[in-house]
């Protein structure tokens, strides 16, 4: 089971409250694991398998985005969503489907989906578009520690945006700072190529990964350079940064 994440930056709601989401799915294996992913994020989730049960929840837990199927045993996805509109109209919506036709991703986006996500998905990628949606929706506020954040004997100061390892000036470009700025609000954890492009690059990039790792690259010859390293690549699964190792 994914453990629960409090990591400094996580959205969360503008009170500081996590935020709700619900997701609607007739597929209980699916929905369990989708609802696992989205508390990973410190989210509270809720889940239905079903229209009339999804609106139930919606009444009861109030959401703050709804992950929505649209092949459902009784109301279709596409009737939930004129319904949820109804009650809650600013809701976000992120439609999840087998369909794959043009005309059905029409059909959804034209009655008020805000996004689409076709299945097979990955888990990253749709977690990734539903925190955009949530972001443009005002709905979230990013979660703020202190303007200091040290790592080793690495110093990042977000007010002045000076960083130091050790007692040497390190000169970064905007976007290097943002990037060693997730990495060091995230320490020890292992991080995904979504979702360093979910959270730098706004996800809007264009999914390019490439860029992640010409990035990292960049930052490497100036964080690493010379000494033991910090950034750490983790075969298959992302990048970590952590202190260096005693020499």
């Amino acid at each position: 089971m994914f453990p629960v994440s409090e990591q400094a930056g996580a959205l969360r709601r503008p009170d500081g409250s996590p935020l709700r989401v619900l997701v609607v799915d007739d597929e209980a294996t699916l929905a369990d694991l989708l609802s696992m992913a989205l508390r990973y994020e410190g989210w509270e989730v809720r889940s239905a398998g079903d229209g009339l049960t999804a609106l139930r929840a919606a009444r009861e837990f109030r959401p703050d985005a709804v992950v929505l199927d649209v092949m459902l045993p009784d109301l279709d996805g596409l009737e939930v969503l004129r319904r949820l509109r109804d009650e809650t109209p600013e809701v976000p919506v992120l439609f999840l489907t087998a369909r794959d036709a043009v005309e059905d991703r029409i059909a959804g986006l034209t009655a008020g989906g805000d996004d689409y996500v076709t299945k097979p998905f990955s888990l990253e990628e749709l977690v990734a578009r539903l925190r955009g949606l949530l972001r443009r929706s005002g709905m979230a506020a990013a979660a703020r520690q202190g303007p200091q954040l040290v790592v080793g004997d690495l110093e990042l100061d977000e007010d002045s945006r000076e960083v130091l390892r050790g007692d040497e000036l390190i000169e970064l470009t905007t976007t290097e700072f943002e990037l060693l700025r997730y990495l060091m609000r995230n320490p020890k954890r292992v991080l995904s190529k979504a979702q360093i492009l979910d959270r730098v690059w706004n996800y809007d990039f264009g999914g390019q990964s490439n860029v992640v790792e010409l990035y990292i690259s960049y930052l490497r010859k100036k964080i690493d350079a010379g000494r033991p390293p910090m950034i750490h690549t983790i075969r298959g699964a992302g990048y970590v940064l952590k202190p260096a190792a005693p020499e």
